[in-house]
């Protein structure tokens, strides 16, 4: 077994790190024809480097049991002859008053510690710029605290690395430029076993020649890449997320579709570009508020900005009406229904009265442990029951027919099948429910209602005999269909159609 020589720095032969202070494993086949260390980490992966196998048999040198012959003192006692020989060295190397890096060429001491000796024992000495040589020590071996800390944490030694975690960008490397997956990068493994033999033949030649070629085109693929990532500045990535979230969703919709345009561009093209569809989006809007204000009568401008000031109050108080009047619709449903349920008694309502009863092998569906049968009623509950439609959904097919009931006054059966996209038979027996319960009523019952209600105007207006009143009423339905008012209609029908018509009041009027 060699003798360490003394003050002298070792390194792991794969990472390089220093080991000097720490255990390293020496290969003891290897240390024949020259020293070959490796650190903890690299020896437990089984690196394998040069004529090194991990097979080989080794020994572990540890910092604290080094064999060496200057580890007495020869100045003070906590330092000893190899560390004021690596504090020279160190200070020849890096230069008088880099501290920083001769204490990490000593390797045991702090930057403090070894600019505090120097002065202690060098500038402060009689014999400047000589120590005093004639000290004597009472000890063998000088022994620091920092020695003793080494047995507890062997690996001080912090390896500078360049990681993925350093950057905001997943996989980049900003030390070396880097990702960690780059692009091509497969490209290596058709290349990384070839070998050009003496006894290739032309054909061969030729071939290996082709591929290379084919590895190279990929490789400059991959630089064309990341020298477009380096010059859009696309690692700024929350720089960019932040300008992006500054602009109008239109504006963002815009950059979004052209970024496909960016590679075919140089940088200054490309932002030009963006700068004039940016601009076309803003004279095109621009250009269409004029029209509208043309339209309204507006000749200045001063009139205009006054017109969208009104205008995006008018917006508002309609959706507060909608909303208002969406609320209002649910309230008279709900009360259209129980007046429904108080009116045709219980023995219309039992399960089994709409179109057949159910199969006996056919399993019945939970409905009321199902969420939202609380805001059922009773024939309601039946229905489902019946259908085998649990509550949610048959509420959101309920809102939707009697939402666009609402808007048109009337709804036919074709309708309300386009309007819910599920089974027809189902949505054929909601709609006959609803039309039975008095909620929807088809077009023929809308017209009936509004002639009654012209026929009594009629006959308010004009008291005449029963026949002539009866001929024009019936002569003048069209007219009075289109003239009379939605609100004067529902005043005239009957108590139950009440709150429905002037629902549809108010949802047509908003």
């Amino acid at each position: 077994m060699a003798v360490e020589e003394a003050g002298q720095m070792y390194h792991c032969d794969n990472c390089q790190v220093n080991v000097s202070d720490s255990v390293r494993i020496r290969c003891h086949e290897c240390e024949k024809f020259e020293e070959f260390d490796l650190c903890a980490a690299c020896f437990a992966k089984g690196i394998e480097i040069g004529r090194h196998k991990k097979t080989h048999s080794y020994r572990i040198v540890r910092a604290w049991q080094l064999i060496e012959q200057h580890r007495f003192p020869i100045f003070t006692e906590d330092w000893s002859a190899d560390e004021e020989l690596l504090l020279i060295d160190g200070l020849r190397q890096f230069g008088m008053g880099n501290w920083r890096d001769a204490a990490e060429h000593v390797g045991t001491k702090t930057k403090e510690e070894c600019e505090q000796h120097y002065k202690d024992v060098y500038v402060a000495s009689e014999d400047w710029p000589m120590p005093d040589m004639n000290k004597t020590f009472s000890v063998k071996f000088a022994r620091t605290a920092f020695e003793k800390r080494l047995k507890s944490n062997p690996n001080k030694s912090k390896v500078l690395s360049s990681q993925p975690s350093n950057h905001e960008i997943i996989g980049y490397m900003p030390g070396r430029l880097e990702f960690e997956t780059e692009v091509e990068n497969e490209a290596e493994q058709v290349v990384k076993d070839m070998v050009f033999n003496d006894d290739d033949s032309p054909e061969e030649v030729e071939l290996k020649l082709i591929v290379l070629a084919i590895y190279n085109s990929r490789l400059d693929r991959r630089v064309r890449y990341k020298n477009f990532i380096f010059d859009r500045g696309l690692l700024e990535y929350r720089k960019t997320q932040a300008a992006e979230k500054k602009r109008p969703k239109d504006e963002r919709d815009i950059l979004n579709k052209s970024k496909v345009l960016a590679r075919m561009q140089t940088r200054e093209d490309f932002n030009e570009l963006s700068t004039g569809l940016l601009n076309e989006q803003t004279l095109r809007h621009r250009i269409a508020q004029l029209q509208e204000w043309r339209r309204n009568g507006i000749t200045t401008l001063e009139d205009g900005s006054q017109y969208e000031v009104e205008r995006s109050q008018r917006l508002s108080r309609r959706a507060n009406t909608l909303r208002d009047s969406a609320h209002l619709l649910e309230r008279l449903h709900r009360i259209a229904a129980a007046r429904a349920v108080r009116e045709s008694g219980p023995e219309q309502h039992k399960a089994g009265h709409y179109h057949g009863a159910r199969k006996p092998n056919q399993a019945s569906p939970d409905i009321e442990s199902a969420e939202g049968v609380e805001l059922l009623t009773k024939s309601e509950k039946a229905m489902c029951q019946k259908l085998q439609v649990f509550p949610r959904p048959y509420l959101v097919v309920k809102e939707t027919l009697l939402s666009e009931y609402a808007r048109r006054g009337s709804l036919k059966r074709r309708q309300a099948r386009e309007l819910v996209k599920i089974d027809p038979a189902t949505t054929n027996r909601i709609y006959d429910f609803f039309v039975d319960s008095g909620w929807i009523k088809t077009p023929e019952q809308a017209a009936e209602v509004l002639a009654t209600a012209a026929r009594a105007a009629a006959a308010k207006l004009a008291p005449v005999d029963t026949a002539a009143t009866a001929a024009s009423a019936e002569s003048a339905e069209p007219a009075a269909a289109a003239a009379t008012e939605p609100a004067s209609a529902a005043a005239s029908a009957a108590p139950a159609i009440n709150g429905l018509a002037a629902a549809s009041t108010v949802a047509s009027t908003s």
